[in-house]
């Protein structure tokens, strides 16, 4: 796996083009600037465009999402180093490296059980400690709850219950939320044991979040 002094000005330009599009938080663009994306991408016809801010495909119906979504759901997030992190969509693990570059434990869980596998092995290589999961988004990981905060990176046509019964009084989740092709980016604050405060963030467009399904 090689990260040489190309891509890494690569990833300097990158940085300088998102802080350019609004990304203010510099611990982001600080992660951003460390991780290889292009380790993070299997097809060799979309290596030379790793840096672009652009989503490519990466198998099972999935995208990794273009850099600028990735810094605006973390900037949302407001993470800070030692929190617990829950992610529902592991997908390449970009997202997972850059929220682990910045210090979070991550317990991630993937519903695609191929691309679970090969993500969970480049995960190995480079690395990373944080926890991978085959399994359903829906129900999170009761297990290792509560969590800080609890990210999904794909389209939810709700927030799942489970998902809010997880993150701590004073906890985060940013979800993007919505029935079809087009999400709006929710900031959920659980201020209470049963009051939750909701602020919307943009409109995007993510794959669908999957339930019940094998594969």
């Amino acid at each position: 796996m090689v990260d040489g002094y190309r891509h890494k000005g690569l990833r300097k330009k990158l940085v300088a083009e998102l802080a350019g599009k609004g990304i203010t938080d510099a611990r982001v663009l600080d992660a951003i600037g460390q991780v290889p994306r292009h380790l993070f991408i299997d097809d060799t016809a979309f290596l030379e465009l790793a840096y672009a801010d652009a989503a490519f495909p990466i198998g099972c119906g999935q995208t990794i999402s273009q850099p600028w979504t990735v810094a605006f759901q973390t900037q949302l997030l407001d993470v800070a180093p030692g929190m617990r992190l829950l992610e529902i969509g592991t997908g390449s693990g970009y997202q997972t490296a850059v929220l682990a570059a910045m210090g979070v434990r991550v317990f991630s869980i993937e519903r695609h059980r191929p691309l679970y596998l090969r993500t969970k092995d480049r995960m190995r290589q480079l690395g990373s400690k944080a926890f991978l999961q085959h399994g359903d988004g829906y129900l999170g990981m009761p297990r290792e709850a509560p969590f800080d905060r609890i990210l999904v990176t794909c389209g939810a046509p709700r927030i799942p219950d489970a998902l809010k019964e997880q993150v701590k009084v004073g906890g985060v989740v940013v979800v993007p939320v919505g029935p079809g092709d087009v999400q709006h980016m929710m900031r959920v604050v659980r201020t209470s044991a049963e009051v939750f405060e909701s602020t919307e963030h943009g409109s995007f467009r993510f794959v669908p979040m999957l339930e019940q399904r094998e594969g």
